[in-house]
């Protein structure tokens, strides 16, 4: 049994908060509110009492959009190393991308992602690719991989240009009540990919990214969502353009959802100068009236979800001169800190908003049982400070590429609880 004492409970789902005590037995929460002490608690060795005065409990925080490297590239990360990264963040819920080596594209190798996924002590889920090779050409077996677990559908890490193959596969989606999540950048368009088109650009002597790039297949495939009827995806959106045409379309009744990272609210097109590499990311940090513009559009509900695109690459890797090395960061590590700092500190979000984006958004998109706090319910949970000061960096993850190594952030992850288990206790507790 895990006796959780006097912590602030914030739960999005039913908008609960409030002071009162959480009863964990058997991986279920047994009891929830101001008068839950259970009798005997704490005399057995095996009984955990937490102490949660100051503390925040949430529901375990759910990630739609994560890079674990397994298969083909675990020098990177593997499924074991980015679950305990994720662990660590706070997270209970993942779901891994589908652009793997081989990718995830036929049932042999979703089978033995869900194995690997099914070892960890979190929920690992995995999304299976659109098309055969990730090629864009021709449709995987949707039906087929839905049969075998898949979460949903994408190739994220290359666009889909086929606007015909687009439209089947939202209509097929549907169809089967499953997702789809599109990675939104039309490559003809684009000279230099990572690095956003722009003063810095020019500074730098290369031409980059332009948002227009990411807004023709944004304003697409939000028309394709509307007409087809399926649930869509807008991942790592990054222009204030896109977060427009997201609203219109939402306006229109398109069943269409947004997703932000962390650094694309966080950071400008200017933190190139200062990390290199380690601020190259697809689609590029724009520039600080984009990064509004997303603030924004977590204000007003345009954005519905907070997801890191947890991306790791090898120091190797990394080192390489900007034009060569590759693009993404890690983020699963910082995600919390940086929400917590970045915006209900400087008062563009409450804790209920940001914890909303982060737990029940992006569970309801992925038809997910979880995001919430309820009594019978699996205890999924996250204890934070949201307090306690604390530098970025030592990370479980196998990788370490992030700009924000050395940042001093708010909101330090306690505990994470995953069905009914400790899978992650801060060293200091």
């Amino acid at each position: 049994m895990i006796w959780i004492k006097n912590v602030h409970v914030i739960d999005p789902a039913t908008r609960t908060e409030q002071d009162m005590d959480i009863c964990i037995e058997d991986g279920i929460i047994s009891g929830m509110g101001t008068d839950q002490n259970p009798p005997g608690a704490g005399t057995s060795k095996n009984d955990v009492v937490i102490d949660g005065t100051g503390l925040i409990a949430a529901p375990g925080l759910v990630d739609v959009h994560v890079h674990f490297r397994d298969p083909g590239l675990t020098y990177k990360e593997d499924i074991q190393t980015g679950a305990r990264a994720a662990a660590k963040g706070g997270f209970t819920t993942v779901v891994c991308m589908a652009n793997t080596k081989p990718p995830v594209d036929n049932i042999e190798t979703l089978e033995y992602v869900k194995k690997e996924g099914e070892k960890t002590g979190i929920h690992v889920l995995h999304a299976a690719a659109v098309s055969k090779g990730m090629k864009g050409r021709e449709l995987t077996d949707m039906e087929a991989l839905a049969a075998h677990g898949a979460a949903g559908f994408t190739d994220d890490g290359i666009p889909l240009m086929d606007a015909e193959l687009v439209k089947t596969a939202m209509e097929k989606a549907a169809s089967l009540n499953l997702p789809l999540s599109f990675h939104e950048e039309d490559p003809a368009l684009i000279e230099n990919n990572g690095i956003n088109h722009g003063a810095v650009s020019d500074q730098l002597g290369i031409y980059g990214s332009p948002a227009e790039a990411e807004d023709s297949l944004v304003a697409r495939d939000c028309m394709l969502a509307l007409h087809t009827k399926a649930a869509v995806d807008i991942q790592h959106i990054s222009s204030a353009a896109s977060v427009r045409m997201v609203q219109f379309a939402k306006d229109l009744g398109a069943d269409v959802y947004a997703e932000v990272t962390p650094h694309h609210f966080t950071l400008t097109e200017e933190a190139v100068l200062s990390y290199g590499s380690l601020a190259k990311m697809n689609p590029p940090l724009r520039t600080e009236a984009d990064r509004m513009a997303v603030i924004e559009g977590l204000k007003n509900g345009s954005i519905d979800i907070i997801a890191t695109d947890h991306a790791p690459h090898s120091t190797e890797e990394k080192a390489r001169p900007l034009l060569e090395a590759p693009s993404g960061i890690i983020g699963l590590e910082t995600a919390l800190g940086l929400g917590v700092t970045t915006l209900v500190r400087q008062g563009h979000l409450t804790m209920m908003q940001l914890l909303e984006k982060m737990t029940i958004n992006p569970a309801k998109l992925y038809r997910l049982d979880c995001g919430m706090l309820k009594t019978g319910g699996v205890a999924d949970l996250v204890i934070f400070d949201p307090k306690e000061e604390w530098t970025a960096g030592e990370y479980v993850s196998k990788s370490s590429n992030s700009p924000f190594t050395g940042k001093k952030l708010f909101g330090k992850v306690k505990y994470t609880i995953c069905k009914g288990k400790i899978v992650y206790q801060d060293e200091q507790d």
